[in-house]
């Protein structure tokens, strides 16, 4: 049996989850600046796929699925005014710092 080694391609698709945790009193806060962020991301050219989650055994821990078309159309967003202003605000809403997985398609 051959076993694979799984790398991320240079210029495919890039995929992330993006966790983040509200600090006390920012749930909703923290809810409703990546609510603002879906539409105009996913209104982006190199936007695959942006979704939001909430733990539900855990009120205000975030996951955001980031599916993007290459490395260069993530870091274009990542240079958004609207990211520019989320990120800027990142310090008082958020009890942790934001953890971003990077992931590897299986199928």
């Amino acid at each position: 049996m051959r076993t694979q080694r799984l790398q991320r391609s240079a210029t495919g698709p890039l995929f992330k989850i993006a966790v983040l945790t509200a600090a006390a009193g920012q749930r909703d806060a923290l809810a409703a600046a990546l609510q603002a962020l879906l539409e105009p991301t996913r209104q982006e050219a190199g936007c695959l796929d942006y979704v939001l989650f909430e733990a539900q055994d855990r009120p205000g821990t975030f996951f955001m699925r980031e599916s993007f078309i290459s490395q260069a159309a993530f870091d274009a967003h990542c240079e958004t005014d609207y990211f520019l202003d989320f990120k800027g605000r990142c310090p008082q809403l958020l009890g942790e710092p934001l953890k971003l997985l990077p992931l590897v398609k299986l199928g």
